[in-house]
């Protein structure tokens, strides 16, 4: 790579480890501009550096660019000859597009993505290789989300196996496996075990990044979550707070993360009987993601599900009708019928229908 644009690329790394996206995202656009104009076109050079331009811009929400600035390196990387880096490369650009495609809810597109990037690892580096664990972790979120959870476990557990031995247990790529064992373990109910995770996963962060660093308020949020589930109400709000400063203050207040928070705090004013705000965060947390992911993303359709179900509590039937619909049609054309979401959608559903026949019986 020519020296400027090898420096570039270098301080582009650096500003998005420490946080300063867009700082990052200029520097890797010269970075790029660079590369292109000195015929660099078509090189694993390129390929690379789209990888981290592609990164930068999933961490600010622009999704459809980040796709395809991937898909751009997969095309790269698949016309390259063989060797060991090369395997590499193309180990890192399918796994970085598997897992926008993940992000978008597209989990049917990105499986056989991380499957193509799995078997090159496994095919051409050695098994302790950290492009391995990489892989196994991206993976592992896909199996989350489509409710295969002991497959999500076991890559998880074999990831972090890797990164403890190359890397030491309190590096950030361990505090990153943490963090996403401790959604699986939320995921199933382990709400004590998935607190210990939370914890782990931000005490090693906070370490290396310092409090104010987006991961960290990622780690901050899970572990929110967690005390929420175990009832310690007041502490968990103090958690989602002083995440959505950190989120809102770094990545802007239309941001996914932001989102999240906003539906997590509607659902612990919801089980503490504030229910105007709680209804106020739901619309707003749907309104983002309906901005940033579409009204067809199944993570938008569990926030759809969220409101309905306050709404109907408050006996607003027909708004909260029209919003089950919408969720459960979302659910059914994104994940298989026995999905946890599909499954829980759908029985409040027919409640809300046994709920309005009743009343209409009631009314004869």
């Amino acid at each position: 790579m020519p020296a400027k644009a090898q420096r570039l690329h270098e301080r582009a790394l650096q500003s998005h480890v420490e946080g300063r996206f867009e700082q990052s995202r200029l520097l890797c656009a010269r970075a790029v501009r660079l590369l292109e104009r000195e015929s660099q076109a078509g090189t694993a050079d390129l390929a690379n550096v789209l990888n981290t331009y592609g990164s930068i811009h999933q961490d600010l929400g622009l999704y459809s660019e980040a796709e395809s600035l991937f898909r751009r390196s997969v095309a790269m990387a698949e016309a390259l000859p063989g060797a060991s880096e090369i395997a590499r490369l193309r180990v890192r650009s399918f796994c970085h597009l598997g897992d926008i495609l993940r992000v978008q809810g597209r989990y049917r597109e990105a499986e056989p993505l991380f499957e193509r990037a799995l078997a090159i690892a496994e095919g051409n580096l050695a098994p302790d290789d950290l492009h391995i664990s990489s892989v196994l972790n991206a993976y592992a979120m896909l199996c989350r989300y489509t409710g295969r959870f002991e497959m999500a476990e076991q890559f998880y557990r074999r990831a972090l196996r890797i990164i403890t031995v190359a890397l030491g247990p309190d590096h950030a790529e361990a505090a990153s496996v943490h963090h996403n064992l401790g959604g699986l373990a939320y995921s199933r109910g382990d709400y004590a075990e998935g607190e210990q995770y939370a914890r782990r996963a931000m005490e090693i962060r906070a370490k290396v990044l310092g409090d104010a660093h987006p991961e960290v308020a990622a780690d901050v949020a899970t572990l929110a979550a967690m005390v929420d589930a175990q009832d310690r109400h007041e502490e968990a709000e103090e958690l989602y707070q002083r995440a959505l400063h950190t989120f809102e203050s770094q990545l802007g207040q239309e941001n996914y993360a932001v989102a999240v928070n906003l539906n997590n705090l509607a659902a612990l004013n919801y089980r503490r009987g504030n229910i105007l705000l709680a209804e106020a965060f739901y619309w707003w947390s749907l309104h983002l993601k309906e901005k940033i992911l579409g009204p067809d993303h199944p993570d938008t359709a569990m926030t759809m599900n969220n409101l309905a179900v306050l709404l109907r509590s408050q006996r607003k039937l027909e708004p909260a009708g029209e919003l089950f619909r919408k969720a459960l049609d979302v659910f059914e054309k994104t994940l298989d019928r026995d999905h946890p979401s599909a499954v829980m959608c759908r029985a409040n559903y027919d409640e809300w229908r046994e709920e309005c026949e009743s009343g209409q019986r009631n009314a004869l």
